[in-house]
C-alpha cells in the first residue's frame, strides 16, 4: 500500500500500544476472541509490525522466531482499511525483513476464510481445519 508506512516498533512504545488497541477492537470486540487468548507472553518477545497512515495505525502483525521457521501472527487491519492492501504490505515487509532467518521458512495459522490473502506469498494450507477462539483456522507454510 503506497500511502502506508510499514515498520517494526518496540513492544513498549506508543505505536505498539495503538497496535494492541487495534487488536483489541478487532479480535476481542468484533470477533469475540476471549481477551486471555488474544494477549499472551509472546507479545513481550515478538517483533511488532505496524502499518501507519494519516496519523493512525491501520494494521498490525507480530513475528516470532520458532526453532524451524518464522511465525507470522495476529494479522489485523482496521475495518476502514480492509481490502486495500494493508495486510499484504505488512506481510511483504515481514517476509523481506526475515528472509535470511530460519532458511526463509514461514509459518502461520489463518482464519479459514482468509486463506487467499496468504497464497500470493507462497503459503499453502496443510493439515486439518481446527478451531481457535471459536473460529475455523488452517495452518499454512511457504516451504
Amino acid at each position: 500500500m503506497k500511502d502506508s508506512l510499514v515498520l517494526t516498533v518496540p513492544v513498549f512504545s506508543m505505536l505498539a500500544n495503538e497496535a494492541f488497541r487495534l487488536r483489541r477492537a478487532v479480535f476481542i470486540d468484533e470477533q469475540k476472541v476471549p481477551e486471555e487468548e488474544e494477549f499472551d507472553a509472546e507479545d513481550f518477545t515478538a517483533d511488532h509490525v505496524v502499518a501507519l497512515g494519516g496519523g493512525e495505525v491501520r494494521g498490525t502483525l507480530r513475528i516470532m522466531l520458532d526453532d524451524e521457521h518464522v511465525k507470522i501472527g495476529r494479522v489485523v487491519v482496521h475495518r476502514s482499511w480492509r481490502g486495500r492492501g494493508v495486510a499484504s504490505a505488512m506481510i511483504r515487509y515481514a517476509m523481506e525483513k526475515h528472509r535470511d532467518t530460519r532458511a526463509n521458512r514461514f509459518f502461520l495459522t489463518a482464519q479459514s476464510d482468509k486463506l487467499e490473502l496468504y497464497r500470493p506469498f507462497g503459503f499453502l494450507a496443510f493439515g486439518e481445519e481446527f478451531f481457535d477462539a471459536g473460529m475455523p483456522h488452517r495452518a499454512m507454510r511457504n516451504y
